[in-house]
């Protein structure tokens, strides 16, 4: 479908992926609804591009169906809000996992529910689920994180078959590590194994070719990540033996360390 004149809703908007992906929506002329928890940078984001700013902390389940409201019908989601929530599992508190859940995975699912109605009354219309390609990586030190960002995949791809018939696209989206904004960005760290990183605008056009191609998966990634990713699926244990071997759980801890207050 068209981003042109379409109604666009992008969840996370306030910081991270979420700006780029507003702001690559809005130069295709859609009309954008951008949502987050800092209003500050939320009200600055939307007096920029021109969109609507609807404040909203997707922890809270109310908050999460007024915001549904607050959109409207809307044309497209593009479900980007995500907590880091690194760590080993043992380093959380129950509220904490339940918080990680609430936004990585409860919230797009409660969203896709109540907005794709009109969409499948209208017969068009798009989902797009910003998921991440260490959804794939079976690392210990990411174990809740992971596990919310491969469930929302699954999600995302079972919920395409669901609305295809009516006319819906379903897009899976999967960032690997990114340069200057989003979780990697934040800590600090250089990127893996030497590897390239790729920017946020780069995640902000696979949103939109996601959208506009209804491609059910896009990755950006360098290829030797995404190799890694398909043995992360195809052969768990062998990953997870390599991934010991070459300093990956090194990685995890100052992953969860420099992320810790976000939870």
């Amino acid at each position: 479908m068209k981003l042109s004149g379409a109604r666009v809703l992008v969840t996370g908007a306030s910081g991270g992926l979420g700006n780029a992906i507003a702001r690559a929506c809005a130069a295709r002329g859609a009309r954008v609804v951008v949502s987050g928890r800092r209003e500050d940078a939320l009200q600055a984001l939307a007096a920029d591009i021109g969109a609507e700013a609807v404040c909203a902390d997707l922890a809270d389940a109310d908050a999460v169906v007024r915001l549904a409201g607050s959109a409207g019908d809307v044309d497209v989601l593009v479900s980007n809000a995500a907590l880091p929530a690194g760590g080993t599992v043992d380093t959380f508190s129950v509220e904490e996992i339940d918080r990680a859940v609430a936004v990585n995975l409860r919230a797009p699912m409660v969203l896709s529910r109540l907005l794709s109605e009109s969409m499948a009354a209208r017969g068009y219309g798009q989902v797009v689920f910003v998921s991440s390609l260490a959804a794939a990586f079976p690392t210990p030190g990411l174990t809740v994180y992971n596990a919310t960002k491969a469930a929302l995949a699954s999600y995302g791809l079972s919920l395409r078959g669901e609305l295809a018939a009516h006319g819906v696209g379903v897009s899976v989206v999967y960032p690997g590590p990114i340069s200057e904004a989003g979780m990697w960005a934040e800590t600090g760290l250089p990127a893996p194994l030497g590897l390239r990183t790729r920017t946020p605008e780069q995640v902000g056009a696979a949103v939109v070719r996601a959208v506009e191609r209804n491609k059910a998966v896009v990755s950006i990634a360098a290829r030797p990540l995404r190799f890694g990713a398909l043995l992360g699926r195809t052969s768990p244990v062998t990953f997870t033996r390599l991934a010991s071997r070459l300093g990956a759980n090194r990685v995890t801890d100052a992953m969860a360390d420099a992320l810790r207050h976000k939870r």
